[in-house]
């Protein structure tokens, strides 16, 4: 072969040149003479090389032949090692079933990507409070700890030591009466997690006290016209429920369907798109498990009025001689309140506050995967929910529904508020709301849209199209206007408000760390672009309604045509 040859002749010529220039040359069997028996053996290693070479090229052409079970190949399987040149790029992916025999790695791999060409940039999803950058130091921690489950702690304490660390952080953060060794919480898969953890607690709490006050009024009647039986038999049939906003996320409706609670909502109304305290009071009664206040509504970003949501509570509990408390869905504005309005009072510095979720994944910075629930201390957390295990090596407690969980998240999260700190997140919230600011300004500037978030709330931008001054009528929806800026690649969501403000249509443009000024000003002419387009084509003027009424509506109104007589044909008309 090639190899072969090329390897004996420079083997042999070293040798010469270097026996003629009086050079001592070292060559196996023949060390200090005639460099004869060095050229052989040169020779002999190369062809060697040679041929174990082609042995092993063989091989795994064969492992990518049309088996894939390492049998030796075809003649011109050599072609086959190339991903396009594959028996698998004419196939259909698989499914609905397992294929029989597996495809190469780097095939595997393309083809995947191949499926993956045409979703949409992360960095241009408006949709999604989701993070989607992070610094390369942090990915490459979260590589390193992706096989490990969190939830050994006997094998991974750093794991559990982080989690615990970071959960006195957000205790501290959110002015909890337990911090330090005594804050309680957890890591969750995310807020959903953490609010059906938060949402049972409440639900607990609320039985073993309806419990213990039945009992106790039972105990204390002279008559006692029930047995104790049947006063435990009609607490646990008790139907509890519980007070939120029509602003909530979904989670809150899958925890009451999930756990058979019953909703009481409180309706929204145009302008008004938040929980109104005198309202959600109203719905409270005995088997009320708790009120849910939202900070950062998915809707348009708006906080509740958690303060005075608390004062309302507060006095009617004292009224009834009950002890209705209050979560607080802080998925999106957990990590911008603390920062950005630290006199807001919406935390445990609330007494009836007990609980409080957070998305770690949201603008806790960290990549999808990653929530937090805490209690306001110890007492909050019923003793039921805590559940003890041993069969990992260890007595290990697990608060959570899910049970095993990789600790990248975890070690993110970590890595975030010690890489960070509290400047560090108030300098990049302090940036978000500079860029929700600008894009709010350069949107009114345009004329054709009406805001509907506030100024406090969570950095976004929600708008919807405002009806044009000189009577044209836009023959388009916000829903329209969404499709078309999916051509430049965004993905700006259209959606309704919740019921009963149903009929408002609007767009969303949630401001994550990665949008910049330069991004927002593109996002600006791709808007402005979009608009002249859909104007240019669905665009109606006074006159034009006024030829379009008279012309159609007003001809739909007249009286029917005659019928058409009976065809037994339809003259090629189907």
């Amino acid at each position: 072969s090639r190899a072969f040859l090329a390897a004996g002749i420079a083997a042999g010529i070293a040798c010469i040149f270097g026996a003629q220039n009086g050079e001592r040359v070292s060559v196996r069997g023949h060390p200090h003479g005639d460099p004869l028996p060095g050229i052989l053996g040169s020779w002999r290693r190369a062809w060697r090389g040679t041929m174990a070479s082609s042995k092993r090229a063989r091989t795994s052409e064969g492992e990518e032949g049309k088996e894939g079970t390492g049998q030796p190949a075809r003649q011109g399987a050599g072609m086959l090692t190339y991903t396009y040149a594959t028996r698998y790029s004419v196939q259909d992916m698989p499914k609905h079933e397992m294929p029989k025999v597996g495809a190469p790695a780097r095939v595997a791999k393309q083809l995947i990507e191949d499926e993956r060409l045409l979703d949409s940039n992360p960095r241009l999803n408006l949709a999604s409070f989701v993070t989607t950058w992070m610094e390369p130091e942090v990915e490459d921690l979260m590589m390193k700890s992706m096989n490990v489950n969190y939830v050994d702690t006997l094998q991974y304490p750093s794991c559990t030591e982080f989690q615990n660390r970071c959960v006195a952080m957000l205790a501290d953060l959110f002015n909890a009466v337990g911090r330090g060794d005594d804050a309680v919480g957890t890591a969750a898969i995310g807020s959903s997690e953490a609010i059906m953890l938060g949402g049972l607690a409440m639900k607990m709490k609320w039985r073993k006290a309806l419990m213990e006050k039945k009992l106790s009024a039972w105990e204390n009647d002279p008559n006692k016209t029930k047995t104790k039986e049947e006063v435990v038999r009609e607490v646990k049939a008790a139907q509890p429920n519980l007070v939120l906003g029509y602003n909530v996320q979904v989670c809150w409706e899958k925890f009451c369907r999930y756990f058979e609670v019953e909703e009481r909502f409180v309706h929204l109304k145009e302008g008004q798109y938040t929980l109104t305290p005198h309202e959600a009071v109203s719905l409270v009664d005995e088997n009320t498990i708790g009120v849910c206040g939202i900070l950062g509504s998915t809707y348009n970003g708006e906080f509740d009025d958690l303060k005075g949501l608390n004062d309302a509570l507060a006095e009617l509990n004292k009224a009834k001689g009950w002890d209705v408390s209050i979560h607080v869905d802080a998925a999106s504005g957990g990590f911008i309140a603390p920062f950005q309005y630290p006199d807001l009072e919406w935390d445990f510095r609330l007494p009836l506050v007990r609980s409080i979720n957070v998305s770690g994944h949201k603008y806790g910075l960290v990549y999808a995967g990653v929530g937090w629930v805490v209690w306001r201390d110890r007492t909050c957390l019923p003793e039921e929910l805590v559940f003890h295990t041993n069969y990992l090596g260890s007595d290990q407690p697990s608060i959570t529904l899910n049970f095993s969980k990789g600790a990248s998240q975890i070690v993110a999260q970590y890595y975030n508020f010690i890489r960070l700190g509290f400047e560090g997140y108030k300098s990049i919230t302090t940036n978000l709301r500079t860029v929700a600011d600008y894009l709010t300004g350069e949107l009114k500037a345009m004329g054709h849209f009406k805001m509907l978030h506030k100024d406090v709330g969570v950095p976004l931008v929600a708008f919807s199209i405002a009806p044009l001054p000189n009577g044209h009528k836009r023959m388009y929806d916000e829903f329209a206007l969404s499709d078309k800026m999916r051509e430049s690649g965004w993905t700006l969501p259209a959606y309704t408000m919740a019921p009963d403000a149903g009929h408002v249509k609007l767009l969303r443009a949630v401001v994550r760390e990665d949008m910049s000024i330069a991004l927002a000003d593109k996002l600006v002419q791709d808007l402005k672009r979009a608009i002249a387009y859909l104007d240019h084509h669905f665009l109606v003027t006074p006159e034009q309604v006024k030829e379009y009424k008279s012309e159609v509506i007003e001809e739909f109104l007249k009286k029917p045509h005659k019928a058409a007589p009976k065809k037994k044909k339809f003259n090629g008309v189907c």
